[in-house]
């Protein structure tokens, strides 16, 4: 079977692969769209020191069960699902405190197997959702990236901390499912900051109370806002050392800035002002089962998504898809691509 594989920074290219073969507890899905993620990119780039080629990405997709292993309903068969491409051991002290993704043993498909940039792929039966009648592929394929986003939601407020005021810096993927997340959970004002401007006009569509070009922007509405306190919450979904700066600065004193952006590994903040000014600093990775299925449920449910969907691209586009995100945002959210013609 055919499959996308990266070969090191910036070498990729569609290869015969292997055929998965299934096991107990497994299906074979055949991917009808595998989103590129964000993470993907700066793997494709080489600086996910997570990911060793050579590989076959791709952890955001939904398609079409073809085989089911011992022990898995034969009903799902012929279902179109969602896949959730991350699993966790289940027993270690991480998962048993409902910490399932920060478990030391977890997996993620296009990572420790290979993903879904291929005709056909394995995932574990337990961690497929059939899709309802008429729900597109694609729309089952944002539910991991949209699950990344209620969970940095959900951090965001965790103990009580109170929201009036958010910010989410970068309207890509992720901010945008993190922003929807936050509105979508109640808070009363999501801003977004992205100095791309069709990306900030689909921040506004997507429920974002303004939208602005730089931090100092939003700065000084929130100063207006708030009598120059500062947001209550602010979601990094970019990762820069800029942007991680930025969300210390737009906090008010006891604020909390949640870290969910991988762009850079090391960054220099200062520190005074984390201590002086109580803030809480709260990294966000990945998300649980419950955040998977909340995702899904709003998609199904047509109260989160990117708007129009774009088209599905064959494998064969896919190495030059990548090389092209890699050259810097555009007003495109999403890339999907796959292998099969169903």
């Amino acid at each position: 079977m055919r499959g996308i594989v990266w070969h090191g920074p910036e070498e990729m290219s569609v290869e015969e692969v292997a055929a998965p073969e299934v096991g107990p507890g497994m299906v074979v899905v055949r991917p009808t769209a595998t989103g590129i993620c964000g993470s993907e990119i700066e793997g494709y780039l080489g600086r996910m020191g997570n990911r060793t080629p050579p590989l076959v990405m791709g952890h955001e997709f939904a398609g079409t069960v073809t085989e089911v292993g011992d022990g898995v309903d034969e009903g799902l068969l012929g279902r179109t699902v969602a896949v959730n491409p991350l699993s966790s051991d289940g027993t270690c002290t991480l998962c048993r405190a409902g910490l399932t993704n920060l478990c030391p043993n977890r997996r993620l498909v296009g990572i420790h197997s290979p993903g879904g940039f291929a005709e056909y792929t394995l995932a574990p039966a337990a961690n497929v959702y059939p899709l309802p009648e008429g729900v597109d592929a694609r729309t089952g394929a944002l539910a991991e990236p949209l699950a990344n986003g209620v969970h940095a939601a959900r951090l965001g407020t965790a103990g009580g901390h109170p929201v009036e005021q958010a910010v989410v810096i970068g309207a890509g993927t992720i901010g945008l499912m993190c922003l929807q997340a936050a509105v979508l959970d109640g808070a009363p004002e999501v801003h977004a900051v992205e100095p791309h401007e069709g990306r900030r006009e689909q921040a506004l569509a997507l429920g974002a109370t303004a939208a602005y070009a730089t931090g100092e922007e939003v700065g000084q509405a929130l100063e207006s806002a708030t009598g120059g306190l500062g947001a209550d919450l602010v979601i990094d979904a970019v990762g820069a050392e800029v942007t991680r700066r930025m969300a210390l600065d737009l906090l008010r004193p006891g604020g909390r800035a949640v870290f969910i952006g991988l762009h850079d590994d090391d960054s220099t903040l200062g520190f005074h002002g984390v201590v002086r000014g109580q803030i809480d600093l709260q990294g966000s990775y990945a998300y649980t089962a419950e955040d998977f299925e909340q995702a899904l449920s709003w998609l199904v449910e047509g109260k989160a998504g990117i708007g129009e969907l774009p088209p599905v691209l064959a494998l064969e586009e896919g190495p030059g898809a990548f090389a092209d995100l890699a050259g810097g945002p555009s007003a495109q959210i999403k890339v999907f691509l796959s292998g099969s013609e169903a």
